[in-house]
């Protein structure tokens, strides 16, 4: 089975001061294992990139509670008031981006390209300190793209060599961090033989995941 993992051994792995994309949307679609235990190894200086911080205690939100987290790329933190809290005393730097900037960032490092070009954001506090680009008589921000140490990827099905299925809003972020990490383990709700997942239901080939996440019971 490829590069198969007990939680512990995975996080492990993470040494502090990394960077992680973490899949979910308010911790639907979250490596929730991976997650409790990077909690329990207690490695801290993280930079999370991520949707959201979800709520404390429930996915993102644990990382946040237990400061283990130093910086935050986000689109936003509104129902995380530990994050905000953190922000203003300045335990936490957060980067807010708006939601699809934030997805096609990440899209762009995985695919190795220079950035997006975006209107989104022009005329507000988005656009201080960025470069603007002037594209068909159009103006455009250029907004650079994101990689990461390690993409922790929440899925629903995974086959033997890694091939990942998910489901219903699960398919959120998970995807396309599994394109931006330069280590992605995937967390599979179960591990199932090659075949059993049809070749149309994988969205993420098993050529981009390099460890799937064992249960423990």
């Amino acid at each position: 089975m490829k590069g198969a993992l007990k939680p512990d051994a995975a996080a492990a792995m993470v040494p502090q001061g990394a960077s992680l994309m973490i899949g979910g949307f308010m911790a639907v679609g979250s490596p929730h294992r991976m997650i409790d235990a990077l909690v329990e190894r207690g490695v801290g200086g993280l930079t999370v990139i991520a949707n959201d911080t979800a709520m404390p205690g429930k996915g993102i939100g644990k990382l946040i509670s237990a400061g283990l987290v130093k910086r935050v790329i986000a689109s936003h933190i509104g129902l995380n008031p530990e994050t905000q809290a953190k922000m203003i005393s300045g335990e936490i730097d957060v980067e807010l981006v708006p939601q699809g900037t934030l997805i096609e960032r990440i899209r762009a490092g995985g695919m190795g390209l220079g950035g997006v070009l975006t209107p989104t954001g022009l005329g507000t506090e988005v656009e201080e300190g960025k470069q603007v680009v002037e594209v068909q008589g159009k103006r455009f921000l250029v907004e650079t793209p994101l990689k990461a140490d390690f993409a922790l990827v929440g899925a629903w099905q995974a086959d033997y060599v890694g091939n990942l299925s998910y489901t219903l809003t699960a398919h959120n972020f998970n995807p396309i961090i599994a394109l931006a990490g330069k280590t992605v383990i995937a967390e599979p709700e179960s591990i199932v033989p090659v075949g059993v997942i049809p070749p149309d239901a994988v969205k993420t080939p098993g050529v981009l995941v390099d460890h799937l996440l064992l249960r423990t019971h």
